[in-house]
């Protein structure tokens, strides 16, 4: 590798600052080199030990302007899967621990790369009637539930058996080892489908919310799944800058099989989303229908 192999090397791997942060830079070198070459003979500048300068030298050129100006997530220069849900899983314990009353909703607000925007009240408990944007969810009492949105009008409201479905998970398990024979156990035949598994983990992190143990648990588990990767620089889909996971699809799946990416803040590592859709709303409401 030739000099200019090193610095390109280092240029890609660091990022480049804007015009108006290379000039101090650009002097401090210049003027580091004119005071070498009145120490040492002119040839210095080309040895080997030279060329290591000068990539570090440029190495502070290139990496002069904060990580959020040339897109350089703090952290995930080179991400890797473990560490990335490791930290999410850390991050996960210290959420605070509130739980909500069993008359609440959960509100969850998603946004989309077309600025379309998904919002649902979901009943804490499952008793109550919820909302998927202006539809109603039934709520289970008793064991029947009304039924909303069908097709033929004469069943409207009619009531239909049911289980109560709490969004406020406190069945989960809270150790990773634990978590993830939960994960196997609900993917059933799909166990081998890691795709599918990345999908379950979104679902509990997306419009549910689980003890910060049991958040932790999920992530850990994950970590323990063979065949991620981290990508970085990655972005959910309100545009806001993370590092992603991504499951990859099963040998055989269509060309057009997408895997499935989860996306944490790069820095502070907490769950965002999907490069598709951004979770940026997620609280606890006292009606259907009401914003925070």
């Amino acid at each position: 590798m030739d000099e200019l192999d090193l610095i390109r090397d280092r240029a890609e791997t660091v990022g480049f600052a804007p015009a108006e942060h290379l000039a101090p830079a650009r002097e401090r070198l210049l003027a580091a080199a004119r005071g070498e070459r009145r120490h040492r003979p002119r040839r210095w500048f080309w040895i080997a030990g030279a060329s290591a300068g000068l990539a570090a030298a440029i190495t502070a050129v290139v990496a002069l302007a904060p990580a959020d100006q040339v897109g350089v997530g703090a952290g995930v220069a080179h991400a890797d899967p473990v560490k990335v849900l490791t930290e999410a899983a850390n991050t996960a314990l210290k959420e605070p621990v509130k739980p909500p009353r069993p008359d609440q909703f959960l509100y969850v607000k998603t946004e989309y790369p077309d600025h379309h925007t998904r919002e649902v009240w979901y009943s804490v408990d499952g008793t109550r009637d919820g909302l998927i944007g202006d539809s109603k969810v039934g709520g289970c009492r008793d064991g029947k539930a009304p039924m909303y949105g069908t097709n033929d009008p004469r069943k409207e409201g009619m009531l239909e058996d049911c289980v109560p479905r709490p969004v406020y998970r406190t069945d989960l398990p809270t150790t990773a080892d634990a978590m993830l024979a939960y994960l196997y156990a609900e993917a059933g035949d799909r166990k081998g489908d890691v795709n599918s598994l990345g999908k379950d983990v979104y679902g509990l992190a997306y419009e549910q919310v689980l003890q910060p143990a049991s958040y932790a648990a999920l992530f850990q588990a994950a970590a323990k799944v063979p065949g991620l990767t981290a990508v970085d620089h990655v972005t959910d889909g309100a545009g806001r800058p993370g590092v992603g996971i991504t499951w990859p699809v099963p040998p055989g799946s269509s060309p057009k099989a997408k895997p499935v990416v989860i996306v944490f803040d790069a820095t502070t590592y907490q769950f965002l989303g999907t490069p598709e859709s951004a979770v940026t709303v997620k609280t606890y409401v006292d009606e259907a229908g009401q914003r925070p």
